[in-house]
Order: C-alpha cells, then structure tokens, then sequence
C-alpha cells in the first residue's frame, strides 16, 4: 500500500506560469518556457482558474491553453517538463467567484481534471493539487477522488494547496484507511521577509506557511512548495513596494541582512531569497513574465548560503 512517502529530491525552482495567456501573451510566455528548459527547469505550475480574474471570459483555462500549445509546437517537450496544475477554484459561472468556485466534490475534480488534461494536450498529470480547502464537501470523499486518480495513471502524485496542517495529515489518514494514495505535497505562501504577526494577509485563499507545515512535511517526507517567493517583484523593484502588512521592523532588519549577503556571493537579492528558501528544502515557485526573470532565478541554484548565512537571517527574522 502507498503510505504517502515519498524520496525527496534537492529543492528545484518551479516556473509560475499564472499569467500566461492573459497578462503575458503567448509569444512572451513561449519564449520564458523555451528559456527555463534551456536552463534546465523541469517543473511548470499552473491551474485550473488562472487566471479567471485577469480574463475577459472571467472563467480560467487561459494559462493551461499557452502550456498546451507551446508542448504541441515543441515536440518532444513533455518529456522534458513535469506538470503542476490545480482544482477547486474556477468559476462555473463566468465572473462569479468565490460563489460558484467548482469545489472538491468527487464529480468536481474529475470534470475539473478532464478540462485540464484536455486544454493541455496531454494524458496525464505529474502532479495535481487540491487549490484550497472545501470544507463543504466530506474530507474523505475529496481524498478518495485524488486517490483514484492516482489509482487510474491521471495524476501520478497529488498535494494540498492552502490547506491547514490537521487537514492534510486527516486526509492522508483517510486515503490509507482507503487503501488510496494519500497527499504528498504542500504548497502554500512563503518568503524571506513575513508579515507582521496574526495580521491577515489582503489576498484572498493565501495561507502561510507555519512551523506546523514544516514540522508535517519533515516527519512524513512531504515536499513543500512556495508561493509568493519573491513577493511580486516588491525585493528588487521601486514600482512594485511591499505591502503595508509588510511594514514592521523585522522587514527593516532583513532586508539589511539580504543586502550584505547579496554583496558577499555576488548575487542579486531574489537569488538570495531563491537560496534561502532551497537550503531549507523548499522548492520554491517564480513566476516569470520576461525571459530574464527565468535566468535570474534559475541562476539562483548556484548560490550557496552557509550555516551563518542562515543564522543571520534568523535573528534578523
């Protein structure tokens, strides 16, 4: 029986695709796709709703359609990536959202995975991921849904998105009982510097990441993936300032600590960021609008923060 542990692998930067074929075109997302596998990126993150909000249409598919056409004008291409993309969010009704977000019902997944797999292009998914909780919907109904899908070569592995720790190990909990594949994966928001402390986040579904997750996904082998690595661009970028939630004297200490570091190897303040999060097992997602946003990151694999490095930046913390 799978048990739900997995062989990890060294942390990988993933390629965020969510504004392909909305605010980025296709001729701008085929050249960061071309780009990031030249550089040796595998992993491609996607979903089902991206993105609904930026769409005239005002339903998703627009992200997992560019994907789609870029495999079909690079033969050989799904070979050389892995596949990331995400059920539970996309409005049924165009425009209407959160209200008739498809949910996790069993039928809802597997309707949602088929349009997946079919805009796409392809036969199967390297991973899937629940997008958010469904709290509506029986736990073991929605566990049992990514498990058959597992069972039936769909996804070959699965994971929960934004969802509470006591809720990811629950659902592992009920998929073995099943004699199902359980959730191996967590994805939620990450990054160097924090908001201040039990202050809500303005993007709405977002949950951080917890000493909890990190604590889950050790004991029991789970990756981890990162959203929001780089906060928008707002670490390098005048244009794109932090958050007011941002504003707290600890943003202040680390950014300082960032700057010397990033002096010290030569690198660039997203690199450092990319490192930091990788050197703790984290494979962290970037999205990238421009071709250069793809080398800068990949680029980030090359920098090596030592046990100081680290130390540093949790006092700053």
């Amino acid at each position: 029986m799978n048990t739900g542990r997995v062989h990890t692998t060294p942390p990988q930067i993933v390629l965020g695709t969510m504004d392909f074929g909305t605010r980025v075109d296709r001729e701008r997302a085929f050249a960061v796709l071309d780009s990031f596998v030249a550089g040796g990126g595998r992993w491609l993150d996607t979903a089902n709703c991206y993105s609904f909000w930026a769409d005239p249409e005002g339903v998703g598919g627009a992200s997992e359609r560019v994907i789609g056409a870029w495999l079909r004008a690079r033969p050989g291409a799904r070979d050389a990536v892995r596949i990331a993309t995400k059920v539970r969010q996309n409005p049924l009704v165009p425009g209407s959202w959160p209200q008739s977000a498809e949910g996790l019902s069993a039928p809802a997944v597997r309707k949602g995975v088929e349009g997946s797999l079919r805009r796409l292009g392809t036969d199967h998914l390297d991973l899937l991921w629940a997008h958010a909780e469904d709290r509506a919907v029986d736990l073991e109904e929605t566990a049992g849904a990514f498990g058959e899908l597992v069972a039936g070569g769909v996804a070959l592995r699965i994971g929960a998105a934004n969802h509470a720790a006591w809720r990811v190990e629950r659902a592992r909990s009920l998929a073995r009982e099943r004699g199902a594949a359980p959730w191996t994966a967590l994805q939620l928001r990450h990054s160097l510097l924090q908001p201040r402390p039990l202050t809500p986040v303005a993007e709405a579904g977002h949950r951080l990441l917890t000493a909890e997750d990190l604590d889950l996904a050790a004991s029991e082998g789970l990756t981890v993936w990162s959203y929001s690595s780089l906060l928008w661009g707002a670490y390098t970028r005048p244009d794109k300032p932090l958050p007011p939630v941002y504003d707290h004297p600890g943003t202040r200490r680390v950014l300082a600590v960032l700057d010397a570091v990033a002096d010290e190897l030569a690198a660039t303040r997203n690199q450092v960021v990319l490192a930091w999060l990788m050197r703790q097992g984290i494979d962290p997602i970037v999205g990238a609008s421009r071709v250069h946003h793809a080398e800068e990151a990949l680029a980030a694999r090359q920098v090596r923060l030592g046990d100081e490095h680290m130390a540093r930046f949790a006092a700053a913390r």
